[in-house]
């Protein structure tokens, strides 16, 4: 019998991304047979009730409520970033100078250069690190992932995405604290543009590569909302909506379209991409298919075709059930997990890495510059 070296992690946060990273965590040595085994050492939040129902549900050892005594500890191998996004920075540079592997939620930073710094910390200090992007790792856009590096649709020329929601659209909802940190940009950072349109230019740009400039256009619909921290009713600073054109470096354009304010829309995220010899479309909401166009394909049959990616030649897929049964969202963590793991002995890191994951933060910077100045803003290096 084989034994698997064991990964302490230690867990910032227990909300939503706490418990996505958590049953990952769980579910990957059960499918993927990896040379360590990750154990759930320690849960970190500042409530200290909460964190311990956390840590007691998911099976975490012990718990912290001072994220800088959980870098500390000698028994801890990754720090796992699930907290807000003002917190990524302090935690992450503190991480890499303890010597901890660090993976984080995205986006890395609130800005590039928030997220520059802790580029630099995790690679001064040499240690392994990832952001979590899971839209990558999602069996059917891993496929058309392989199809764009394998040449199958020519020459790209356009990208098209869209990310809708409509939870923010009541005026009664307030901004701040817990649950609602995103409404307020001394946390987030930004509105849609850092939280929905990351994940979207994230994919966008390993699908079609680097984006060169932008323009933009912003909308704040609800001006003042009262926080909940405070009672306070205060200007809201985030971005509700956000729409941007683009150029890649390859010279295909795009658009792109993020709201928090499109009514009957939960979690909307779709993909297109439009080359000389096919196009190739996804959507969140059925996520283990993909629609296909090759015009390669004979005239009297040619059309836009539904691949079901189930099959055990399809990218994870051979890890979990049999041909035709399908997977859902929370396997993207699990297999992002899975590449993280399987990386660590190899000289090449999983991606995104810190600084793969800063591109994206060069990106949203220029949108929201460009909506402030309604001009092309060109996307810096």
């Amino acid at each position: 019998m084989i034994t698997k070296k064991p990964l302490n992690i230690g867990m910032v946060g227990y909300s939503f991304m706490g418990r996505a990273h958590s049953n990952a965590f769980k579910q990957v040595g059960q499918f993927f047979d990896l040379p360590y085994r990750p154990v759930l050492k320690a849960a970190c939040a500042r409530n200290a009730s909460a964190v311990q129902a956390f840590a007691d549900q998911w099976g975490y050892d012990s718990v912290e409520t001072d994220w800088r005594k959980l870098v500390a500890r000698p028994d801890i191998d990754i720090i796992d970033i699930a907290a807000p996004n003002d917190m990524h920075h302090d935690i992450a540079i503190a991480a890499a100078e303890a010597g901890k592997m660090v993976m984080c939620e995205k986006p890395l930073g609130r800005t590039a250069k928030e997220s520059l710094a802790m580029t630099e910390a995790v690679e001064r200090a040499g240690v392994r690190n990832m952001v979590w992007y899971n839209y990558r790792r999602v069996p059917a856009v891993t496929l058309a992932k392989q199809w764009v590096d394998e040449g199958k649709f020519g020459r790209i020329f356009h990208y098209r995405a869209k990310f809708l929601q409509d939870w923010t659209m009541s005026t009664d909802l307030p901004q701040g604290g817990t649950g609602l940190w995103r409404l307020d940009a001394s946390v987030a950072g930004s509105g849609v543009t850092g939280d929905l349109l990351a994940h979207c230019i994230d994919t966008a740009m390993w699908l079609n590569g680097p984006i060169a400039e932008v323009t933009a256009v912003t909308e704040t619909f609800i001006k003042e909302r009262k926080h909940q921290l405070t009672g306070e009713v205060q200007p809201v600073t985030i971005d509700d909506a956000s729409l941007f054109l683009a150029r890649f470096a390859n010279g295909s354009l795009a658009t792109f379209e993020a709201t928090r304010y499109a009514r009957g829309h939960k979690a909307l995220y779709t993909l297109e991409l439009n080359g000389q010899n096919a196009s190739v479309f996804w959507d969140l909401h059925d996520l283990h298919r993909l629609q296909l166009f090759d015009h390669g394909d004979a005239g009297i049959s040619r059309g836009w075709r539904s691949i079901h990616i189930t099959d055990g030649d399809h990218p994870y897929m051979k890890n979990w059930w049999v041909p035709g049964l399908q997977i859902g969202y929370e396997h993207s963590f699990t297999h992002q997990v899975a590449d993280f793991l399987g990386s660590l002995d190899s000289d090449t890191p999983a991606a995104p890495t810190f600084r793969e994951a800063r591109a994206t933060d060069l990106v949203t910077d220029a949108v929201l510059a460009s909506a402030k100045s309604r001009q092309w803003e060109q996307v810096m290096g």
